[in-house]
C-alpha cells in the first residue's frame, strides 16, 4: 500500500434532533451491540430529564459538564531501563474531550439503579456542579500527574 498520501481529517456528524456534534459523540460512545437507536433514545431520554432537573439549556449543561472533567495533562507509562515511570504528558483538546466521555459514561455505569436514561442525566448535572465519579477522576489523574513531575523530561 503506497504511503503517499496523507490521511483525511475526519468529521464529527451531528446528530439529528439538537444538530450538535457533542451528541453525536456521546451516542457513539454508549452504543453497544450496534444498537444506535437505542443509544439515541437514552441520550435524549437524559436530555430531557436534565432539562427538567435543571429549568435550563440541556445543552449548555453537557457541554459545561464534559468541559469541567476534561483534563489538561494525563500520565502514561514509559519504559526506561528495567523500570516504568509514569510520565506527565500534555493531552489536546480532542483527545481531553474524548478522555472526559469516557469518564462520565463509565462513571454512570458504575451507579446504582435501572435506569440508564436517569442515572446519565445524574451524571451530567453533578459533573457540571464540580461533583461526581469523573471529576474525582480527573482530580486523581491531575494529581498523579503532579507527583511524577520529575520524569518529565523522560517524554
Amino acid at each position: 500500500m503506497s504511503r503517499r498520501g496523507t490521511a483525511e481529517e475526519k468529521t464529527a456528524k451531528s446528530d439529528p434532533i439538537y444538530n450538535n456534534k457533542l451528541v453525536n459523540m456521546l451516542v457513539n460512545r454508549i452504543l453497544k451491540h450496534g444498537k444506535k437507536s437505542l443509544a439515541y433514545q437514552i441520550i435524549y431520554k437524559s436530555v430531557k430529564n436534565i432539562q427538567q432537573k435543571t429549568e435550563t439549556n440541556p445543552l449548555y449543561v453537557l457541554r459545561h459538564a464534559i468541559r469541567r472533567t476534561t483534563p489538561d495533562i494525563a500520565v502514561k507509562a514509559r519504559r526506561v531501563g528495567g523500570s516504568t515511570h509514569k510520565v506527565p504528558i500534555e493531552i489536546g483538546s480532542t483527545q481531553g474531550k474524548a478522555l472526559a466521555i469516557h469518564w462520565l459514561l463509565g462513571s454512570y455505569r458504575k451507579r446504582p439503579g435501572k435506569n440508564m436514561a436517569l442515572l446519565l442525566s445524574s451524571e451530567f448535572i453533578d459533573a457540571a456542579k464540580g461533583s461526581g465519579d469523573a471529576i474525582r477522576k480527573k482530580e486523581e489523574t491531575h494529581r498523579m500527574a503532579e507527583a511524577n513531575r520529575s520524569f518529565a523530561h523522560f517524554r
